[in-house]
C-alpha cells in the first residue's frame, strides 16, 4: 500500500469517526423567535423527539417574532416561531408561514388581588388607570399594578383589534413594561396586585389567577381575543428533520397536545 493510500485511509477514518460522534449525539433543531406559545412548542418538540430519537427540538429564550424572521431570513436558523402574520416583503423574500395554534389572549393577576372574573369595561378601566384598587372591583384592598407590553407586541396588537375600547386605549403611565411574555408572567407573580396579559396556557394557573372576562374563560366559546402561533422557514434551507417537524405539527397527535394545553389547533 502506498504512502498516499495510507494517508487517504487515515483521513477517511478520522472523518468517519467525527461524523459518527455527531450522529451519536443527535441533531439539535433550534426554533427561534417569539416568547408566545413556548410551552406549546416545547410539548410538540418532546413528542416529536420521542418519534425521532436522534432529533432534539430546542425552544430557546425569546428574541421576538422580528428576531425569528431575521434569523430565518438570513439563514442563521432553519426554523423560526412567530406570533404575527408575515409582511408582504417577508413573503417576497421567500419566508413561508405554517400556522400551529391559536393562543387565547388571557389576562392574569397576582392572587393577592382576590378576583376571578371582571368585565371587559373593568379591564379597560384598569389599563387606562381609572381603577386603582382591587376593592373597587370586588377584590381585596390591594393597589392595582399594571404590567403592559411594548406597542409592537403581538398580544397587545390582537387586544387592540378585538377587545372593546382597546383600539384607542392609552395605557396608564403608571405601569411596568415587560419586553417578553415570560417577564410579564414573572412580574405579575412577584408583585402583589399586579395584572398582566399574554397568550393563555394552563400552566399559568399554577401561580396566578387567569381571569374570566364577561363571564367567559379564555378557552370558552365567544372569548374574543387570540394570537396565532406559527412556524416560519425557507424552502432553500429547510433540512429534512426540520421539514419532518413542520409536517408533524399538522398531525392529529399534535392537535391533541395543543388542545390539552388549552390552545386551539390550526391545521392548514
Amino acid at each position: 500500500m502506498t504512502r498516499l493510500n495510507i494517508k487517504l485511509l487515515y483521513v477517511v477514518g478520522v472523518f468517519q469517526f467525527a461524523f459518527g460522534a455527531v450522529h451519536a449525539e443527535g441533531i439539535k433543531l433550534d426554533i427561534v423567535g417569539t416568547g408566545d406559545g413556548m410551552e406549546v412548542l416545547r410539548a410538540l418538540g418532546s413528542a416529536f423527539s420521542e418519534q425521532h430519537k436522534s432529533v432534539d427540538v430546542v425552544i430557546p429564550p425569546s428574541i421576538g417574532s422580528g428576531g425569528g424572521v431575521a434569523a430565518v431570513g438570513s439563514g442563521k436558523s432553519v426554523l423560526g416561531r412567530v406570533a404575527r402574520k408575515l409582511s408582504n416583503t417577508e413573503i417576497a423574500n421567500g419566508i413561508r408561514y405554517q400556522p400551529v395554534a391559536k393562543l387565547p389572549a388571557s389576562f392574569f393577576v397576582n392572587r393577592a388581588a382576590g378576583v376571578k372574573s371582571i368585565t371587559s369595561a373593568q379591564v379597560l378601566d384598569i389599563f387606562a388607570g381609572r381603577a386603582v384598587n382591587w376593592k373597587e372591583l370586588g377584590g381585596n384592598d390591594v393597589r392595582i399594578r399594571v404590567v403592559r407590553r411594548e406597542d409592537t407586541d403581538s398580544t397587545l396588537t390582537v387586544l387592540r383589534g378585538s377587545m372593546p375600547g382597546w383600539r384607542d386605549l392609552v395605557i396608564t403611565e403608571k405601569s411596568k413594561t415587560a419586553t417578553t411574555t415570560q417577564e410579564a408572567v414573572e412580574t405579575t407573580k412577584e408583585v402583589p396586585g399586579a395584572i398582566g396579559f399574554g397568550p393563555f396556557n394552563k400552566s399559568l394557573e399554577q401561580d396566578l389567577t387567569v381571569l374570566k372576562i364577561d363571564g367567559r374563560y379564555p378557552t370558552d366559546d365567544g372569548y374574543p381575543s387570540s394570537v396565532e402561533l406559527a412556524l416560519i422557514f425557507t424552502d432553500k434551507t429547510l433540512v429534512p428533520d426540520a421539514r419532518d417537524f413542520v409536517d408533524f405539527v399538522k398531525t392529529p397527535k399534535s392537535s391533541e397536545i395543543i388542545s390539552a394545553l388549552g390552545s386551539v389547533p390550526v391545521r392548514r
